[in-house]
């Protein structure tokens, strides 16, 4: 039997969420190995996205399943407010699953998306929305120039030379800086950058008065909930490696893919090496560091990894 009346019955009014909202994605399932520092990383994305953005909007963090130290680090920032929404899920769903529920479920008009190891810089968030809201027809806006499948901006390409208004370029226009800071990111050696750096071209674009980079990528970007919508639900069955599927699937539609033509956003990946690393520890680092890069060990090392990556996470 009820006792009294609801108080909330009594309320004339109910809070609005922001137009933007910033979603992204947590999955660190064990605090070692390739996971030992992603807390870490973890701590330096969100507070870097909230000193940066330039724009209000509500934080939405979906987790894949983490630890229980991560998880009691979200509930605190959930608590202390500076989490709008957290969504723990209690078994990894992956990527496609998770995106299934964060791009359904985001409240605002605009989703800022990122993984769960980006570092935000001053502007990103205006800067990529201005080109989200002044090109026509925008799939997704990823808020840094680099070099990306051709294949996957095709319909950009074609736009561009088929509007009288916008004015398209190819060239070499990301300097060399910024093009080796983000692939060395990624894994990737540098006399392999190199070749890519001198082998491929740049398409960049002015519409308007606005110029972007053709290409984007899954990794961040800045979309209207409404384009997202046309390709959910997203039918995955592994947890990583076919998230390409929203690139393609949105350049098949026709969509823009776009990039500002400065960098707004970084990848730091799974370390914090070269971002903060304290005096104390820099020594003892750059001797492991040569210990560890001799081609030898580095190959055993990552061979052995990778199996061991399989085993636990490759199911």
């Amino acid at each position: 039997m009820r006792i009294g009346q609801n108080p909330a019955k009594s309320s004339r009014t109910v809070a609005k969420p922001e137009r933007i909202t910033v979603a992204v994605l947590n999955y660190i399932p064990t605090l070692s190995g390739f996971y030992a520092e992603m807390l870490d990383v973890l701590k330096v994305s969100l507070n870097s996205l909230r000193e940066t953005a330039d724009l209000p909007f509500d934080l939405l963090v979906f987790d894949n399943g983490s630890c229980e130290e991560v998880l009691q680090y979200l509930a605190d920032e959930k608590l202390s407010g500076r989490i709008q929404f957290l969504v723990m899920s209690e078994k990894n769903l992956g990527k496609g699953g998770a995106w299934n529920i964060m791009l359904a479920g985001a409240p605002g008009e605009i989703i800022a998306y990122a993984d769960n190891d980006v570092m935000y810089y001053p502007g990103w968030l205006s800067k990529s929305v201005e080109i989200l809201e002044t090109y026509p027809n925008v799939g997704m806006v990823t808020s840094r120039p680099f070099r990306t499948d051709a294949d996957l901006y095709r319909s950009t390409v074609i736009w561009a030379e088929q509007t009288p208004e916008a004015q398209i370029e190819r060239g070499n226009f990301i300097p060399w800086e910024t093009f080796l800071e983000f692939d060395l990111s990624l894994g990737k050696p540098e006399d392999e950058i190199r070749e890519r750096y001198e082998s491929l071209q740049d398409v960049r674009l002015t519409y308007r008065g606005v110029r972007a980079m053709a290409g984007a990528s899954h990794w961040q970007f800045v979309a209207y909930k409404s384009a997202l919508s046309q390709f959910l639900p997203f039918a995955m069955d592994r947890p990583m490696g076919q998230v390409r599927q929203l690139d393609s699937r949105m350049n098949d539609a026709g969509l823009l893919r776009l990039m500002p033509a400065e960098p707004l956003v970084m990848n730091i990946s799974n370390s914090l090496r070269g971002i903060s690393v304290p005096v104390n520890h820099q020594a003892g680092a750059k001797k492991r560091r040569l210990i560890l890069d001799l081609p030898p060990v580095k190959s055993s090392l990552l061979k052995l990894y990778g199996r061991i990556f399989s085993w636990y996470f490759d199911r």
